[in-house]
Parts: structure tokens; C-alpha cells; sequence
């Protein structure tokens, strides 16, 4: 019986205690490169337009998808003008469009809303208009007290534009 006694494996060593775990990793968002002195190089804003129509005229918006509209274009039916607002959170006294072709200032009034935005009248057969509808590929909004925004060039602008024309 001894004999047997001795053929016996001894217990198997306590389970390791668990590690406790890590502190949560707070992921800082990497700094935003500086931008370069020619806006045709800085990065288009996140988002795409949408073009709708209604009873009073027609609108296009820019934004990401399911959020609010960063820059609108609105056609007046009514009084045949065409309004850009720009989402905003710092009160701005006007409004810069840069095209591949052309500059132009525009007063602007906030809107009153929540969200808040800033907007501009534009006469439907204003140049500036046609110089968007046709820059090279971009469109730069500038705005007092906000980061620029550079918008694609996409169809939606001149279709807005002609609605307001007819």
C-alpha cells in the first residue's frame, strides 16, 4: 500500500490570480496637420449633397449623412434669391466664396435657429454663382471666427442656381 501511495501525482499548483486590467486607453485625436498656403491642396469637408425640391423652391445641402447640414443652398422661388448658410457658432458678419476663378464677400446675418447658421443673400444671375457651378472640382467657404470649409463642386450647386433663373 505504501507502494501505491508513492505512484500518486501531487496536487496541481494553485491558478494564476488574473491580471487586473488595464486602465481604459483615452485615444487623443491626432493633431490637425497645419494647412498649406494654397486652399486648392487643403482637405475637402466630410460629406455630400443632397438636392431637394419643395413649394417654395429647391435646396441643396452638404453634411455628413444623417446629421445636420454643415452649408446650405437655397433657391427663393418667391422672391428669386438664392441664400448659402453656413452652419455657426461664433457670430460672423459675412460670408467669403473662393472658386478656381473667383472671390467674392457677402454680408451675413445669423439665422435665429438652433442649430445656428449664418446666411447670405445672392442675386440668381450673380456671377459668383457660375464660378461655383464651375470651379475646378472646389469651392471654399470662409466665415469670420470659423474654420474654412471646402466643398466639392458637384452638380447640386447649378442646379439650384437654375432653378432660380427660370
Amino acid at each position: 500500500m505504501l507502494l501505491l501511495a508513492s505512484c500518486v501525482a501531487p496536487p496541481p499548483p494553485p491558478a494564476p490570480r488574473a491580471a487586473p486590467a488595464p486602465p481604459p486607453v483615452v485615444a487623443t485625436p491626432a493633431p490637425t496637420p497645419p494647412l498649406s498656403a494654397d486652399w486648392n491642396d487643403w482637405p475637402f469637408a466630410l460629406g455630400d449633397w443632397v438636392y431637394r425640391r419643395d413649394d417654395r423652391g429647391s435646396t441643396a445641402v452638404f453634411g455628413p449623412t444623417g446629421q445636420n447640414a454643415v452649408v446650405s443652398l437655397r433657391c427663393d422661388l418667391q422672391n428669386r434669391r438664392i441664400y448659402v448658410s453656413r452652419e455657426a457658432t461664433a457670430a460672423g458678419q459675412r460670408i467669403v466664396i473662393r472658386t478656381s476663378s473667383s472671390t467674392k464677400e457677402f454680408a451675413a446675418k445669423p439665422n435665429g435657429g438652433t442649430p445656428a447658421y449664418l446666411a447670405s443673400e445672392i442675386m440668381p444671375m450673380d456671377a459668383i454663382l457660375d464660378a461655383m457651378a464651375f470651379s475646378r472640382g472646389r469651392i471654399l467657404l470662409e466665415t469670420d471666427g470659423h474654420p474654412p470649409i471646402i466643398l466639392p463642386a458637384w452638380a447640386e450647386i447649378a442646379r439650384i442656381v437654375e432653378d432660380c433663373r427660370k
